[in-house]
């Protein structure tokens, strides 16, 4: 990690970024104000921990509607890739985002891209509803992030 990707704090604001998921549709974090966002950063597709990942945001989608949440999964990988991933994975209803081109552009704005790796740390970052970062957590490489603690939060911060 250099100077310049310095990671941000909870309670900065989120820098915005534009990425195509899976089926080429542009999302862009700006445009997803009043909600709030989960940025479920996972380093490759294709591999068994990751795809934990991923299915645990499929398989949470009703909750994270439920919690007025949008749960993004994001990784270096191609838009090719991303899509025959989720075809295998089942996963329909949740967009996972590729951070290919420029390579880990994104995951260096939240400084966790992992340079001698090409690809990001494992990390669940939420927004709130007003582009204020709330939670930051990264893992390890090789372990599964807890949904339900990431559940759990969003369900504290509803009445607040």
């Amino acid at each position: 990690m250099t100077e310049e990707t310095k990671r941000p704090q909870v309670g900065d604001e989120a820098k915005d970024f534009s990425l195509k998921d899976q089926n080429d549709k542009q999302i862009k974090l700006s445009e997803l104000r009043g909600k709030r966002v989960l940025l479920s950063f996972h380093p490759l597709a294709w591999t068994e921990v990751c795809a934990k990942q991923m299915q645990s945001l499929e398989e949470n989608k009703d909750t994270f509607d439920s919690l007025n949440t949008v749960a993004l999964g994001m990784s270096v990988d191609p838009i090719p890739s991303k899509l025959a991933w989720a075809e295998s994975l089942g996963i329909k209803n949740t967009s996972l985002l590729s951070d290919f081109w420029p390579h880990g552009e994104v995951a260096k704005l939240f400084g966790i891209f992992r340079e001698k790796n090409g690809f990001s740390e494992r990390a669940n970052i939420l927004v709130d509803e007003h582009g204020k970062i709330v939670l930051f957590k990264t893992y390890p490489i090789s372990q599964l992030s807890d949904i339900t603690e990431i559940i759990g939060f969003l369900r504290n911060l509803k009445g607040k």
